[in-house]
């Protein structure tokens, strides 16, 4: 017997099928479609495209000749290389939330929908912040693309609420409806190249089986995903939010959260690498059978980060900020002289802006790089070991 009433997450959920054909109708009548054609579809007609958008019926329908078409874009126009790992322990047969390390806006998300389709799996419904719903446009694309709506913010009542709301639709996706997800580890991009679980995120799961802790976790299948870009995107913007912020709230400016999106998928990312870890079992949920809720919470994200720093692609790049960053060239081995010009040619962008402080700034983005580096030592045991 279902748990839930599936109209219960109309005010969240991605289109159903039988909303396609009206969502390509706004799609290709909208005044960005001739620029979405130009970057998806280079050289191919645009009456060509609109009339087969129009035809859609499904989202499998957009999935494969749209999403599928901008991951490629991406991968050739912005990568060196695309390299994965771990989805051959997938049953096609299980349903899994995949928890990401989150990096870039969209590309973390997406990126892993092109490797699930290209191994012959289902993809997953993905988190969609309310904040970057920002135009019809941008949710017809999000929602065809199985994208749901996540609220944040609010007062506690609202954001209590909320959380409830969508913890009881991540199980009913996944034990009902007979998908899978993928969710950020934790509430926005990783800005700082530290990448932690928030045990919020842990907390929100269980909310929706609050009786069973080690149940609560268990049927939801949770697969950490570890992604990696040699080049960090948008890593400038990233080191300019953190250095505006040290002392303030930032608030973002009007579009910039689409300008990152953009810049993101446009941006140079050199190798990119996803592993897809093994998945958090019940024995090893057991583990904390006599913690309380708070310590249960705790202890499953940081054995989620423990798996995403483990899987995590170092670059020379990594090794040349760490070096850089702290006076010193324990990691020469790593990369070469050439590897290391090209990092500093290209650090000196940061050389373009009129601030106070621009010492703090490079110390900044080069932390971007470091941390990562820093995040495999702690996992060895000490900062003398080399990574």
């Amino acid at each position: 017997m279902n748990k839930y009433n599936p109209t219960q997450f109309d005010d969240i959920r991605p289109y159903y099928d039988s909303e396609i054909p009206a969502a390509m109708q706004r799609i290709v009548e909208s005044d960005f479609f001739g620029l979405l054609c130009t970057y998806v579809y280079p050289g191919r007609p645009q009456e060509d495209v609109k009339q087969m958008m129009l035809s859609f019926r499904t989202i499998r329908d957009f999935q494969l000749e749209v999403m599928r078409c901008v991951n490629e874009q991406v991968i050739a126009r912005s990568t060196t290389a695309f390299t994965y790992s771990g989805v051959e322990q997938l049953d096609p047969k299980k349903q899994y939330l995949f928890v990401s390390n989150h990096r870039d806006i969209m590309l973390d998300a997406c990126l892993l929908q092109y490797i699930l389709y290209k191994n012959g799996h289902e993809t997953t419904e993905i988190t969609f912040g309310a904040n970057l719903m920002s135009s019809p446009l941008v949710i017809d694309i999000g929602k065809s693309n199985k994208m749901f709506r996540v609220e944040r913010g609010g007062n506690m009542k609202d954001f209590y609420q909320s959380s409830k709301h969508l913890s009881e639709y991540i199980r009913y996706v996944l034990t009902e409806k007979g998908q899978s997800m993928w969710i950020a580890q934790r509430n926005g991009r990783t800005k700082d190249g530290k990448d932690q679980t928030d045990q919020g995120i842990i907390k929100m799961f269980c909310m929706s089986e609050p009786e069973d802790k080690i149940k609560a976790l268990s049927e939801l299948n949770i697969t950490p995903v570890s992604v990696s870009y040699e080049w960090e995107s948008c890593d400038i913007l990233k080191a300019l939010e953190l250095y505006e912020s040290r002392f303030s709230k930032y608030i973002k400016k009007p579009g910039e959260d689409l300008n990152s999106i953009l810049t993101g998928i446009a941006q140079p990312k050199g190798h990119v690498n996803f592993t897809i870890c093994p998945q958090i079992t019940e024995e090893e949920l057991h583990q904390f059978d006599g913690c309380t809720n708070n310590e249960y919470h705790r202890a499953v994200a940081q054995l989620i980060d423990r798996r995403i720093n483990a899987a995590y692609q170092l670059t020379p790049n990594n090794y040349i900020a760490h070096d850089l960053r702290y006076g010193q060239q324990i990691y020469r081995d790593h990369y070469t002289e050439e590897e290391r010009y090209a990092f500093e040619a290209y650090m000196e962008q940061l050389n373009t802006f009129d601030i106070a402080e621009p010492d703090v700034l490079k110390d900044i983005y080069l932390g971007i790089y470091a941390n990562p580096v820093d995040s495999k030592l702690a996992l060895k045991g000490g900062e003398n070991e080399k990574v």
